[in-house]
């Protein structure tokens, strides 16, 4: 995958799941304001039903006490006829003449003054009574000029009964006069109101805390719970006590000082699977980002280990090949001196490329945990001058310089002094390969607390700080312009970090670019 389709892949991942995380964002907002609607209703449902019974509450209270005092009355109430009405009905079949008629009387009742609290003595109050008469006349002609005559009928049923719309009407339009009169403390007390709200609020689901209290004309009275205060956006209100106008003096106001966490409530479960499948979306997205580049750069390195492998097996593939042309010369063939130097460079050049083909296997079976590395008590001062001793001619040729200072008192380690003496060959190869120059090279030891501490230090051209990340990483090579101007294959360093780890130690580098590099290897002692 190149480099542009990288980046446009990536950005499309990038603005989808920002997509998913801004539309989820608003559903969930559009819901917490779908339930502040939905809460909203149902508190205005609650508040007016509590409003009405309060209303229906109070005119109980002063009807029930009314009914009881007119009933206790001794004297007959005045009566008065209000209105009469006939209806007449001839039958010319059986000779029959029937008279329906319906009479409204008033009964009026002198009721003590107190009850309502006035100071007159007493108070008139009316109670409605209809009275309705059918009467049958058998073989007379009535005449609608002799209802009121003396005439007796044949038949007649009276019956009467109370007029409960009207007492009703009339008590209620007097009631609410009178209780105008009366304080809201005489009207509702705190009680009353907590349990009808408590009540209404149960009903329709709203289990959250509450606070409520009467206002008057905007001034609070004694009817408020304790806790009570004003809050525009979580106080709804409703008038109560309306007088005969239509009209009324008293708010009752509820408010609910945790209304957010109840919505959030009801909210929390899909919000939480919301916030944990982003969440999983976003590990996931980060994840396969992260395997994408590391393919990317496994790819890379694939393709420069490729080249340089190919670079190194050419050299001897081609050395080889004009060798045995050389020897297949009649010229040559005879010559056992020439055709020995050849079969040497052969040699030579097949014992090249299998060392290469070794360190790739070596690295493989490190990685499977196959190597068998057996380990036995070595004296690390030892191993290092051995793997010095690799080296030296190298440094001569070079005309470089090497200076070893060995400080360590304890030096017994457990360790494979073959694969250990590889790591230092490696460390000191690099040292070498990667100075310009001439090499300098300075390997020490000192021993800190129950370790022993191997330093290799050169004058060469360093390593980047982005490079000194991924040095110990298999096939890589920090570019230095040109693939091919060191040769490598950018096995060595991988080789390094696995042979330290499986000794139970540490290896690390200080590097700065242009001012060479110090390799530190950190492994534990033995007593």
């Amino acid at each position: 995958m190149n480099k542009t389709l990288f980046r446009i892949v990536v950005f499309l991942m990038t603005l989808s799941l920002l997509g998913i995380i801004v539309v989820q964002g608003y559903l969930i907002n559009a819901s917490f304001k779908n339930k502040d609607e939905q809460f909203k209703y149902q508190v205005k449902q609650v508040i007016d039903n509590v409003s009405k019974k309060l209303q229906e509450q109070e005119t109980y209270t002063f009807l029930s006490t009314y009914n009881k005092l007119k009933d206790s009355i001794g004297k007959s109430p005045q009566q008065s006829e209000l209105l009469k009405f006939f209806y007449v009905e001839k039958n010319t079949v059986t000779n029959e003449t029937i008279i329906y008629s319906n009479s409204l009387i008033a009964e009026d009742y002198s009721l003590p003054s107190s009850f309502f609290d006035k100071n007159k003595d007493s108070t008139q109050l009316k109670n409605y009574i209809s009275k309705r008469v059918t009467e049958v006349y058998n073989g007379n002609t009535i005449n609608d000029s002799r209802i009121n005559s003396t005439l007796s009928p044949d038949e007649k049923i009276e019956k009467s009964g109370r007029m409960d719309v009207l007492d009703k009407a009339t008590f209620g339009v007097y009631f609410k006069d009178i209780a105008a009169t009366r304080s809201i403390t005489q009207r509702v007390s705190n009680k009353q109101l907590y349990d009808l709200l408590a009540y209404e609020l149960t009903g329709y689901g709203i289990k959250t805390p509450f606070e409520f209290g009467i206002y008057s004309n905007g001034l609070a009275t004694k009817v408020k719970s304790e806790k009570f205060k004003y809050d525009k956006k979580n106080t709804y209100d409703i008038p109560v006590f309306t007088d005969n106008d239509g009209v009324s003096k008293y708010q009752l106001l509820v408010s609910f000082p945790k209304k957010k966490q109840f919505l959030i409530s009801d909210l929390i479960g899909i919000a939480f699977l919301a916030f944990l499948f982003t969440a999983i979306i976003i590990v996931a997205y980060y994840s396969a980002l992260n395997q994408l580049n590391k393919q990317r750069h496994i790819s890379q390195i694939k393709t420069d280990f490729i080249n340089n492998m190919t670079h190194e097996f050419k050299t001897p593939i081609a050395t080889i090949n004009l060798a045995l042309d050389a020897i297949k010369n009649p010229k040559i063939i005879d010559d056992k001196e020439k055709v020995f130097r050849y079969l040497q460079m052969i040699k030579d050049e097949n014992k090249r490329m299998h060392a290469q083909v070794e360190n790739v296997l070596q690295i493989s079976k490190l990685e499977k945990r196959e190597l068998n590395i057996t380990k036995e008590s070595y004296n690390m001062n030892d191993i290092i001058e051995e793997a010095i001793e690799h080296v030296n001619l190298i440094i001569e040729d070079r005309q470089g310089k090497i200076t070893v200072n060995l400080k360590a008192k304890q030096t017994n380690v457990l360790l494979n002094d073959v694969h250990f003496t590889n790591v230092l060959v490696n460390i000191l190869e690099n040292a070498i390969k990667y100075s310009p120059d001439k090499p300098i090279i300075e390997v020490t030891s000192e021993n800190v607390k129950n370790f022993i501490i191997i330093k290799i230090k050169d004058q060469g051209l360093g390593i980047s700080k982005a490079s000194q990340k991924k040095i110990f990483d298999k096939f890589y090579r920090e570019h230095t312009g040109d693939i091919h101007n060191v040769k490598g294959h950018g096995l060595g360093l991988a080789y390094v970090k696995r042979i330290v780890d499986d000794h139970h130690g540490e290896v690390m580098v200080e590097s700065e670019k242009g001012k060479g590099s110090t390799f530190i290897i950190k492994l534990p002692l033995i007593y």
